[in-house]
């Protein structure tokens, strides 16, 4: 095996399913000392090609259970993979197919629970908490922090400690009318006149008709898919009358779920347009059955890994959306069925994701519909991400109506098309923003001093690049974001757009290159387009009298002179202007070369981790574009303040905490391993939410065991015995 340390961040660590045309091969993978690929794969060879030997290996299958779980789901499914075998990679064959492995077989069967990947090969690097603590469940057995994943941002909702707390209980009723409605797929004969029936009571279903040509008489419809029968109660209505459908539509089901009263974060139909179909005259013969083949296809691939239900789902999708009138309205129906599975990508959606998220939303289609979902979920893992699941991504948006980074307006959030199959018109919205300053920070739950905020904010505005470095949890992040809004003078965040960079992040991706054409025809053929940075530019140049910041996280994980190139002189303060532009690496995507400069406006604050142990030191040429801050851990009076007034830490325990973590910093700064730079900030003692009466003591405890102590295990893992006795001098007497 390679000498080199597999815990390296650069260093892959690999998942890869053995499930294939419904046969397992693990056996005969295990037998022959490989894994391959499936012949007929074509969308993995790059990964493949990529395995290294003495890179670790994992044989996984990932399935959705309900039942018989460590931990109370409430009903909710929950996202499963077990590990079946795990190995070192021997060599690669470079065909994109194979490599020898030495396998070691699991003997008794270990579940790993929230965090999974459904494609057939997950390549995970060390660096976040839930790969880290994925790559120690498997490869060195030890045990899973469920409680951490439970509480982490995409699964709290459903499985966290506090589910009096939730933003979208509409989901669970949602998903139990769907899991009804699949009982209808072979006879709709029920179905259809039970909600005919439903009609002559209750009113605002009365357009549930059909017509043989544009000037024939309507009748009752005679068929109906499984979106329309859900959106019966997902149109423009009022609540009150929107519930009294659903409450109908429940009974005829047998749904024993309560009909929500909120559904905040729902996309609704169009009233103009509530089929998923066309009218009998212009319908295909095949219309409905497509619709309800990709119903049950979205569920079959929601709840396994096996390749041939995601192959299944995809060809199911493309067949669908090319049912006249459906579209992206597809991915909405799919998202109230599965709400924390399948993503709707209605127009505020779309927007947001390019806007907020920095991603590209591709073609529609059934692959660039599929890859999305993988590539948001990975997404919402990640610290600087406004957004953590699904349904909050649908949430936000729709709130989010005033138009935002990368558009001039944004689309009304609802569905459907009117009947020359246009789009409803952008709209803008007219509610006022958000003022924003100093003082807000302050109130927001800032420690620093006044002083060193607007000390912060001077250099943000005069030098336009900023890096804010230190340990972890010293609140680079937050503070990030606040001297963004700070120096807007308003809480717009569609002027404010966060990326972080990763190892693999290249300038393709954060300024221009190449992307596979969004209207692709299956010959390859790709086009030039910008990325996120670059679309930052455009914005800030489109309104110059606001000022847009481009917020960086973990900046110093890429390699940033790369990932910026030529545009690293362009940072430059005395730079910014239109005489000083330069050409790019490649053209605009019209094949033209126009020299670009960055904006008077545009802001960049990275953020730095001084206590990761992996990285390069940060390219001096590109230290000389920015300023410099360090944050330190803040754990005096102004901390303490705030988490008995606004947390309700007991005050007593309070002082108690600081003193403890305080020694701990001092122990080790003083450690000639360590040093200052690993010290344990002050966000992993302040509680994200208020704590109940009498919660201090186990708060503390928890924070130990789930974030402070991992932490240290990490800080002297060559020296465990110090770990292990620096986590019981936290709790030593607690």
């Amino acid at each position: 095996m390679d000498n080199r340390s597999v815990d390296n961040a650069t260093w892959s660590n690999w998942f890869v399913g053995a499930n294939f045309d419904g046969t397992d091969h693990t056996q005969r993978f295990l037998g022959d000392g490989i894994w391959e690929n499936r012949h007929d794969e074509k969308y993995h060879q790059d990964l493949v090609r990529a395995m290294q030997p003495g890179e670790r290996i994992a044989i996984k299958v990932a399935y959705t259970r309900k039942n018989d779980l460590p931990f109370d789901n409430r009903g909710h499914s929950v996202s499963v993979m077990r590990i079946k075998a795990t190995g070192t990679i021997l060599e690669n064959l470079n065909d994109g197919k194979r490599v020898r492995v030495d396998w070691r077989e699991q003997k008794t069967a270990r579940e790993w629970y929230f965090y999974t990947y459904r494609g057939t090969v997950w390549r995970v690097l060390s660096g976040k908490w839930e790969d880290d603590n994925l790559i120690a469940f498997s490869f060195e057995e030890k045990p899973q922090d469920i409680t951490r994943f439970r509480n982490g941002p995409f699964w709290r909702e459903r499985f966290g400690d506090h589910p009096d707390k939730q933003l979208f209980p509409w989901t669970r009723f949602y998903e139990a009318v769907a899991e009804k409605v699949l009982d209808y797929q072979s006879d709709r004969t029920f179905l259809i006149e039970g909600i005919h029936e439903i009609a002559s009571r209750v009113n605002y279903l009365s357009y549930l008709n059909d017509k043989d040509s544009p000037d024939a008489d309507r009748y009752p419809l005679r068929d109906i898919d499984p979106f329309t029968t859900i959106g019966t109660f997902n149109r423009s209505m009022t609540d009150s009358n929107r519930r009294k459908i659903a409450a109908e539509i429940a009974n005829l089901l047998g749904v024993d779920v309560d009909v929500p009263g909120s559904v905040e974060g729902v996309p609704r139909l169009n009233n103009q347009r509530s089929f998923f179909f066309g009218y009998s005259f212009v319908r295909g013969d095949g219309d409905i059955d497509a619709l309800w083949n990709v119903f049950v296809a979205a569920r079959q691939f929601a709840d396994s890994d096996q390749s041939e239900y995601r192959e299944k789902f995809t060809k199911a999708y493309e067949t669908a959306i090319k049912i006249r009138g459906v579209r992206w309205n597809l991915s909405t129906g799919l998202y109230w069925a599965h709400p924390w599975d399948f993503p709707t990508l209605d127009g505020p959606s779309r927007s947001y994701i390019k806007g907020h998220l920095g991603m590209d939303v591709p073609d529609n289609s059934g692959e660039g519909y599929v890859k999305l979902i993988d590539d948001l979920k990975d997404r919402f893992t990640e610290g600087g991400c406004p957004v953590h699941s699904f349904p909050e991504l649908s949430l936000v948006s729709g709130r989010d109506t005033r138009g935002h980074l990368y558009h001039e307006s944004s689309p009304v959030h609802s569905l459907g098309v009117a009947d020359d199959d246009q789009e409803p018109k952008a709209v803008q919205d007219s509610r006022p923003l958000e003022s924003y300053s100093v003082d807000d920070i302050i109130k927001e739950g800032c420690f620093l001093e006044q002083d060193e905020i607007e000390r912060l904010l001077h250099l943000l505005r005069i030098e336009k690049n900023l890096i804010l470095q230190g340990p972890p949890g010293t609140g680079k992040s937050w503070i990030a974001k606040r001297l963004a809004f700070a120096l807007m003078g308003e809480k717009d965040s569609n002027k404010l757009l966060a990326v972080q960079f990763h190892p693999n992040m290249s300038y393709e991706d954060f300024v221009r290159g190449w992307r596979p054409s969004p209207s692709d025809d299956g010959k390859g053929r790709f086009v030039i387009e910008d990325g996120v940075f670059m679309k930052a530019v455009h914005a800030a140049h489109r309104d110059s009298s606001s000022q847009f910041v481009t917020v960086i996280e973990e900046i110093n994980r890429g390699n940033p002179a790369q990932v910026f190139g030529e545009l690293l002189t362009l940072l430059e303060p005395d730079k910014r202007a239109r005489e000083e532009a330069l050409e790019l690496s490649y053209p605009d995507k019209d094949g033209k070369r126009r020299p670009v400069h960055v904006p008077e406006n545009l802001h960049v604050v990275g953020t730095m981790n001084t206590a990761d142990r992996s990285l390069a030191l940060i390219d001096l040429a590109f230290r000389r574009r920015f300023a410099f801050a360090d944050l330190e851990p803040k754990l005096g009076d102004r901390w303490r303040e705030w988490v008995i007034e606004e947390r309700g830490v007991d005050a007593e325990l309070a002082r108690d905490v600081a003193a403890r973590v305080t020694d701990l910093n001092q122990r080790i700064a003083e450690d000639s391993r360590l040093g200052s730079q690993f010290r344990i900030g002050h966000s992993f003692v302040t509680p994200v939410r208020r704590l109940e009466d009498g919660g201090t003591k186990n708060w503390f405890e928890q924070v130990v065991k789930s974030k402070i102590g991992p932490q240290l295990e990490e800080y002297w893992f060559d020296d465990p015995r110090t770990a292990r006795d620096a986590i019981s001098r936290l709790l030593e007497g607690w």
